[in-house]
């Protein structure tokens, strides 16, 4: 069975992204719960090269999953919440997932596999000129 995909659109960006059904299947039905999901992407503030959209102290009922810290460009994570707030970081470069508490590891659901090319240019735009629209549709 192929992968679910889902589509990506930020700013003047497309992206295609890989569900991570096998690894983090607890994270993926959380994070489909909230689709579709419409919100701003902002430049994280303590992760490097990185974005992030901030969910404050919603519940998503999931625990670590498929973990890291150190996610590669295109590996999104949910963090679930505990030492900071709920949210999805968005690496576009070089990252260390980090808040005002210390290091982070946040749960690799959904890696990007088309559009990789134009994800360092939105990185820019989102640190440059600030929050960017963004949203995320599962295709069917």
């Amino acid at each position: 069975m192929a992968p679910r995909m889902i589509e990506i659109v930020a700013a003047d960006y497309r992206f295609r992204a890989r569900l991570e059904q096998e690894t983090a299947p607890a994270t993926v039905a959380a994070f489909r719960r909230l689709l579709p999901l419409e919100s701003r992407l902002i430049q994280a503030r303590w992760s490097g090269q990185a974005a992030w959209i901030p969910f404050g102290e919603l519940d998503v009922g999931i625990g670590p999953e498929n973990a890291t810290s150190y996610p590669a460009p295109g590996e999104i994570l949910l963090y679930p919440g505990g030492l900071s707030e709920t949210e999805i970081l968005f690496p576009y470069g070089p990252t260390c997932f980090a808040s005002k508490a210390g290091q982070l590891a946040g749960n690799h659901f959904l890696t990007i596999v088309e559009g990789l090319e134009g994800l360092h240019d939105l990185g820019e735009r989102v640190l440059w000129e600030g929050a960017q629209p963004i949203t995320f549709t599962e295709e069917t």
